[in-house]
């Protein structure tokens, strides 16, 4: 691990210093975390800034797979960071189960309502979360609900990009500075479906039996009978290959689906989105 003192007076660091300079500000925060490079970075510098005046909140829901929740909760026990794990009951909303543009509006309005409970009953001063510079040009709609519960965004707010931030988490010597994007389970539907137990169990099974294949970075993409597996674009010659096709066919066929398709264009984030008509788009911005 290096300090900010080793690497003086580059643009970097100026950003790293108003990140601190903002945390600083809000005098104590509850921090939106989810286990991803942006909120557990977003968490380890508030506690390095705040110690006890921050605490790290996690929504526990079917939509987390287990695997994120252990990597989440690993994470903050190894850095000592306060954590509350708080359950999240964002199916039983119709709005959210149905699906449609503004399921993530539904989910992080569900969040942000239980943090500000939280943040009254515990006398805390803000809310945050892990918005970067980047996050400004993409379709996302938890933005607005944010905006609504005027949560702030110190990331953002200091300029940091994605690839800053995981420059400045490698600095540190956190392990999550290279870890893949990872959104809940729910972004694997396509929008229309219902959001149900049953099918975000598939997805997370789907998804676990591909990492235990190799794959680092893949998306199990539930369209009803048919699932469309995305893969990064470096590993899809051994996904097209007869021996891994052999693999996944009654991986697959066992989860329910009756058709595997392999996506030709490799994984990329936010797939789901393109099929949404544009109004849509423009209304949850």
């Amino acid at each position: 691990m290096t300090s900010p003192a080793e690497h003086p007076n580059t643009e970097l660091d100026l950003k790293e210093q108003a990140l601190r300079d903002r945390l600083t500000s809000l005098g104590s925060v509850l921090v939106a975390y989810s286990g991803g490079t942006d909120s557990a970075f977003l968490a380890w510098q508030a506690h390095q800034v705040l110690g006890d005046l921050m605490l790290a909140v996690l929504a526990d829901s079917p939509s987390l797979s287990r695997r994120e929740l252990k990597s989440a909760t690993a994470f903050a026990e190894h850095w000592g960071i306060p954590l509350k794990v708080i359950a999240s009951s964002e199916l039983d909303n119709p709005e959210y189960a149905r699906n449609d543009a503004f399921r993530c509006f539904h989910c992080k309005d569900e969040l942000f309502t239980a943090m500000e409970r939280e943040r009254v009953r515990r006398g805390f001063q803000h809310i945050a979360y892990g918005k970067n510079l980047d996050d400004l040009g993409d379709f996302r709609p938890g933005h607005h609900a944010a905006e609504l519960h005027e949560v702030v965004a110190p990331l953002a707010e200091s300029g940091l990009t994605k690839s800053e931030i995981r420059t400045l988490a490698q600095r540190f010597g956190l392990t999550v500075w290279d870890k893949p994007a990872s959104a809940c389970l729910a972004s694997r539907l396509e929008y229309g479906r219902a959001v149900t137990r049953e099918a975000l169990a598939a997805v997370e099974a789907g998804e676990d039996k591909l990492r235990e294949l190799g794959f680092r970075e893949a998306r199990v993409r539930h369209h009803g009978d048919i699932v469309r597996i995305e893969i990064a674009r470096n590993e899809l010659d051994r996904a097209f290959s007869p021996e891994t096709a052999a693999l996944l066919v009654p991986i697959f066929k066992n989860l329910g689906f009756k058709y595997v398709t392999i996506d030709c264009e490799g994984y990329r984030s936010g797939s789901m989105n393109a099929v949404l008509p544009i109004q849509s788009i423009r209304m949850a911005q």
